[in-house]
């Protein structure tokens, strides 16, 4: 099926699409502010430049959207549009996280990944709680994890 919008308009929308100082991302950094925790933001120098860099405790955080790193949750539904396009670069988007996480665990990082479910809609976890689980994972965890709907979990490369 063709796009309804002609190339400029589809270039305009994408670029609305922020990747940086989103929500999720915003609420969690007050979560990391609340605990105390002095961090770096957006670290080019690092690989997948990772939204939270916590030096003092070899730790980094991704916030991943559910749409665009394709997590099982009711917040990832298939387009039914351009279905191929969008599963291919979903698809990519996932790889590449795995990669980037397994090289930055390789040089001695801890990773956790916070999904967008765990921060906002219906079944989100309580301000709480988020703060209790990041700060589970940095003062004991060696491992990577993972935080959604569920609470935290080691985190399993797809």
């Amino acid at each position: 099926m063709a796009d309804v919008h002609s190339s400029e308009t589809r270039s305009k929308n994408m670029k609305a699409i922020r990747t940086k100082d989103t929500a999720i991302e915003i609420k969690l950094a007050k979560t990391l502010d609340q605990l105390g925790l002095s961090y770096r933001v957006q670290a080019s120098e690092l690989p997948g430049k990772p939204d939270f860099v916590i030096d003092e405790y070899r730790a980094i955080i991704f916030v991943h959207g559910c749409f665009w790193h394709k997590h099982n949750c009711y917040l990832f539904k298939t387009p039914a549009t351009r279905t191929d396009f969008w599963l291919k670069k979903i698809q990519g988007n996932v790889k590449k996280g795995n990669d980037v996480i397994k090289h930055l665990s390789g040089v001695g990082w801890k990773v956790l990944v916070v999904w967008e479910c765990a921060l906002r809609g219906k079944h989100k976890l309580t301000d709480n709680d988020i703060s209790a689980r990041v700060e589970e994972w940095i003062c004991t965890s060696e491992k990577n994890a993972q935080i959604n709907t569920q609470g935290i979990s080691q985190m399993i490369s797809n």
